[in-house]
């Protein structure tokens, strides 16, 4: 998503305060779900329902409540309040159904996770990118109602709602990394990274670069490439660094654009 094009796009309606915390959560969100990390990516759904609430509330000519006066529910039935008519329907009644349900999700999160059931995190996160997809795509719409030039806003509307995947996936302790325009160093640091704070061995390494594309040669400079971002136990078993688990996440970064 082309963050400042958005915040141009939501800003001729909602105060830019709220439009820049709920692009920074709605951002923020997608990049944990792309790592696999679930219950970090309900936290920043839970965070942007927030910002998007008070963006409406202060839409329609109300004050948010502020710190711990914020309630999700003292906002959702005072939009739902409003007079028939006087505001788009998804503004009195859509937005705010869909984030009392991510809302829902996010004050529950781990807290339905049970050792002998599936883990609801990952089905959780899921369904909270997608809903908080549609809410900001919806926003925009809103925001550019009357316009007379809808091409940049549909354009940005239709990246939203297309179907987020996980940049990581796992399968059986083998990883695979769906990176656009990935190198056998990305695919390392990122390998390492996944197995943090633990250790991987030289040869699964090597391993991992191979099945994501590429040949034993150019895994073996791969991991000569970031031997000073690793620590080795003296048996070729290599856990990463501070300094290599910033790269991995600038590459998580770049990639997530």
């Amino acid at each position: 998503m082309a963050r400042d094009q958005a915040q141009t796009l939501l800003t001729e309606a909602f105060p830019n305060k709220h439009v820049n915390a709920l692009l920074r959560h709605f951002s923020g969100m997608v990049h944990e779900f792309q790592k696999g990390k679930w219950e970090d990516c309900i936290a920043r759904a839970g965070k942007f329902v927030e910002a998007v609430l008070k963006a409406m509330f202060a839409h329609v000519a109300k004050t948010p409540p502020r710190g711990r006066r914020f309630k999700a529910d003292l906002i959702i039935n005072g939009l739902a309040q409003l007079p028939d008519g006087s505001y788009d329907d998804s503004i009195r009644l859509m937005i705010p159904r869909a984030c009392r349900f991510i809302y829902d999700i996010a004050s529950n999160r781990g807290g339905r996770h049970d050792p002998d059931e599936i883990d609801p995190n990952e089905i959780d996160a899921t369904v909270a990118v997608s809903n908080c997809s549609w809410i900001l795509a919806e926003l925009i719409r809103i925001a550019q109602k009357g316009s007379t030039d809808l091409g940049a806003a549909k354009k940005l509307v239709d990246s939203l709602v297309e179907k987020k995947y996980p940049l990581f996936e796992e399968v059986n302790g083998r990883m695979y990394f769906h990176l656009k325009k990935k190198t056998a160093t990305e695919v390392a640091l990122l390998a390492l990274a996944r197995r943090y704070p633990g250790r991987i061995t030289k040869q699964e390494l090597i391993d991992t670069i191979k099945r994501n594309g590429f040949k034993e040669s150019n895994a073996r400079k791969a991991i000569k490439r970031v031997t000073h971002l690793v620590d080795n136990d003296g048996n070729d078993r290599l856990r990463v660094l501070l300094p290599g688990l910033r790269k991995s996440e600038q590459v998580l970064q770049e990639k997530s654009q």
